[in-house]
């Protein structure tokens, strides 16, 4: 028994977007998997952001994000990566203490250190803009 993921057409979710699909070949049945990594965020750039590139060659462009906690009990700061090139241009431009709006996704990333494996969750924007 093999399995298989396979995207339903026309979108199936409530958002619009296509909903993936768990498909048993053998016995031909399908399990939805309603699962949706979907963000917007709105806040403040902390810094204008760095341009890095990784030992594979990958560009990016990485900044913080500071965002009010509800009722004022303080701010989180969240690390924002921008891959492609419409947004690494964007993330360029940002300066200190504008404020903006991100949609994206959130990841896990992973990468081997000098004490072991390591990892952080990291904001991947999509679109950047100000607000």
């Amino acid at each position: 028994m093999s399995e298989r993921y396979v995207t339903l057409r026309p979108p199936l979710n409530v958002f619009g977007g296509f909903t993936m699909a768990k498909k048993n070949i053998a016995h031909d049945e399908v399990e939805i998997d309603y699962s949706l990594n979907d963000l917007l965020l709105r806040g403040r750039v902390s810094a204008p952001a760095i341009e890095k590139e990784l030992p594979s060659g990958d560009k990016l462009v990485e900044f913080r994000l500071i965002v009010s906690r509800e009722k004022g009990a303080g701010v989180d700061t969240l690390d924002i990566a921008a891959w492609s090139a419409k947004s690494r241009r964007s993330a360029l431009s940002l300066k200190g203490d504008e404020w903006i709006e991100v949609s994206g996704s959130i990841h896990r990333r992973f990468w081997k250190g000098a004490s072991g494996l390591a990892s952080r969750w990291q904001v991947e924007a999509i679109e950047i803009r100000r607000i």
